[in-house]
């Protein structure tokens, strides 16, 4: 990890840009994000923009509107503009994925028992429908090294692997997976690979082209602070022919004009909202002003944050942070004592400790039954308006909680 000045860990940056609630300690951004006042207001002016003269903007000015933040994006993410579809969210991508491509009976989608639980039932529907088999690798958690996480992976693969979701960075348990190493293996053996990189933009730097993986997918209303609904596919251009939105629409048949048919298609499936995606250029061009070095220092400094309140959390409850520092970005998670017994526990009931935290001193903060219950993990974040001494709040408040 580079070297980050403390000084830049002891406050918060561009104090009133965001929305957050007074007195409200928001250690939680890794689950929807946080939408700076002067991104929601470019939104806006787009939302008011096409209201004024909606078939103009609709149909003169968007597709142009489309291909600015689609190249905007590209030259972030290290990737050409015509690879890149915009869409709402990473679950969408991978379902436009998992549902263009054609299965055969024998079929293995690979995934971990780390996936993120709505990506996983993607791939379970497949498997329903076309009758193929998901292979779930067990990766070792508390882990100890990269090496482990490819070990792991690489021994479920057969002859009959055909696709593989791996992450970039885990949803519940926070790690950065060496999904580099797995894309070049994988790829090599004859494996498409879909990298659920939800995360990744903001958190991690992105260079797709060299990547080279037959798939990837991030959003951008996360570490990059877009509105709500912003994200994007990218597909390798010899994988672009089978790959068709979720909705069909007027792309089918459209003339080309120069372009290509993946584009054409995604660019259009029907009214929506566009004013979110149509602020990529803003997004990209804030973030390299709201911190000297722009996007990489903000990286580095949401990083070394993060680790320095694991730290501080770790050693108030006397745990062990479970995963080495290079295998973290801006979340990590904190082992917590196992959940007292309750009766019909869903992973989507809320955890008596977190609805503690909020009620009794304004934490918002997730905690996560994984594996299963009553296994449970806390999951910090940390951005930009975020600073220390909110950790060393959230460790006073949970040694009081757990140990009263």
């Amino acid at each position: 990890m580079t070297e980050v000045h403390p000084d830049l860990l002891q406050r918060s940056f561009l104090q009133g840009q965001w929305l957050l609630e007074d007195g409200l300690l928001y250690l939680n951004h890794g689950s929807f994000g946080a939408c700076p006042r002067p991104l929601l207001e470019k939104q806006r002016e787009f939302q008011e923009r096409m209201e004024r003269q909606p078939v103009q903007f609709l149909v003169g000015e968007l597709p142009g509107l489309l291909r600015e933040s689609r190249e905007a994006l590209a030259a972030f993410v290290g990737a050409k503009p015509d690879d890149l579809a915009l869409m709402t969210n990473a679950t969408e991508a991978v379902n436009t994925v998992l549902r263009s491509l054609r299965w055969q009976a024998g079929d293995e989608l690979l995934a971990t028992d780390h996936t993120y639980n709505a990506c996983k039932n993607a791939l379970d529907f497949i498997a329903e429908r076309w009758g193929v088999k998901v292979v779930v690798a067990t990766v070792p958690y508390p882990v100890a090294s990269p090496q482990e996480v490819v070990d792991s992976v690489l021994s479920v693969v057969s002859e009959r692997t055909r696709f593989a979701l791996i992450d970039a960075i885990t949803s519940s348990t926070a790690t950065v997976l060496p999904f580099e190493t797995l894309v070049h293996t994988l790829e090599g053996r004859g494996v498409e690979v879909m990298v659920d990189g939800a995360h990744a933009p903001g958190m991690l730097p992105l260079h797709l082209d060299s990547l080279n993986a037959s798939y990837f997918t991030g959003n951008c209303h996360k570490w990059l602070c877009a509105p709500k609904g912003v994200a994007f596919l990218h597909t390798r251009a010899d994988k672009q022919e089978a790959i068709r939105p979720l909705t069909i629409s007027h792309g089918a048949n459209e003339p080309l004009r120069g372009r290509t048919r993946y584009t054409v298609e995604f660019n259009w499936q029907g009214t929506q909202d566009f004013s979110g995606l149509l602020c990529l250029p803003e997004i990209l061009a804030w973030g390299e002003q709201a911190l000297e070095g722009g996007w990489p220092a903000i990286m580095k400094r949401n990083q070394a944050l993060v680790l320095e309140g694991r730290k501080i959390i770790c050693d108030a409850l006397g745990v062990e942070p479970p995963v080495p520092a290079e295998m973290i970005g801006s979340i990590a998670t904190i082992p917590l004592p196992d959940a007292p017994p309750r009766d019909n526990v869903s992973a989507f009931d809320l955890d008596p400790l977190k609805a503690a935290l909020m009620e009794q001193f304004r934490i918002e903060v997730p905690i996560f039954p994984w594996p299963s219950y009553p296994k449970r993990w806390l999951r910090i974040s940390a951005q930009l308006y975020n600073h220390l001494d909110e950790y060393k709040q959230l460790a006073e408040g949970l040694v009081k909680l757990i140990n009263p």
